[in-house]
């Protein structure tokens, strides 16, 4: 099946099976390796991506669901060559140790960060609820998470220059594994 899909604002068009996972399109035919694939049940949360700016867990999404539609991976997050502050908060507070779990968190962290824009810690430990790092007490993931609240600036292909511009400015602690129609 021919599927068109716009990852980080370019367009790819390719033939895959129907049953393709889209974590392995875009690690094997996209080629960005950022979005990493991990235990294949969504339970890790290490492949999470944005599908039409709603977090999903791209082990349980077939590609020919995103025919269509707008996927942004943590490839994607960075402005050119400026880190969207929530990778400078990663780096800055060294919110990672092995770096496996790094590229959902900063997903999920962003999207967090774009409806609500001053979390308290609370609120950053139910959004990441869905991800697993097995490397760290998530101490340093929740301060990068602060230090890119406390460091705001509109990152590139972000719709959310206002957190109640949809009417909602709660969030939900485990990725969607829902995929719009």
């Amino acid at each position: 099946m021919r599927v068109s899909v716009n990852v980080n604002g370019v367009e790819h068009t390719s033939d895959v099976e129907g049953r393709q996972l889209l974590v392995h399109f875009l690690r094997n035919t996209v080629g960005l390796t950022g979005t990493h694939w991990g235990c294949d049940t969504s339970q890790c949360g290490t492949c999470v991506a944005w599908l039409d700016e709603e977090p999903v867990k791209t082990c349980t999404v077939l590609t020919a669901m995103a025919d269509g539609h707008r996927v942004r991976t943590v490839e994607g997050l960075a402005d050119g060559g400026t880190l969207d502050p929530v990778q400078e908060g990663f780096r800055a507070e060294h919110g990672l140790q092995c770096g496996f779990c790094t590229p959902g968190m900063m997903m999920t962290a962003r999207h967090l960060l774009n409806h609500n824009p001053d979390p308290d810690e609370a609120t950053i430990r139910e959004a990441i609820s869905g991800q697993i790092c097995r490397c760290t007490g998530y101490e340093n993931i929740v301060r990068a998470v602060r230090h890119a609240a406390g460091h705001p600036s509109q990152p590139s292909g972000s719709a959310a220059a206002d957190p109640a511009a949809d009417g909602d400015s709660t969030v939900v602690g485990e990725p969607s594994q829902e995929v719009p129609a």
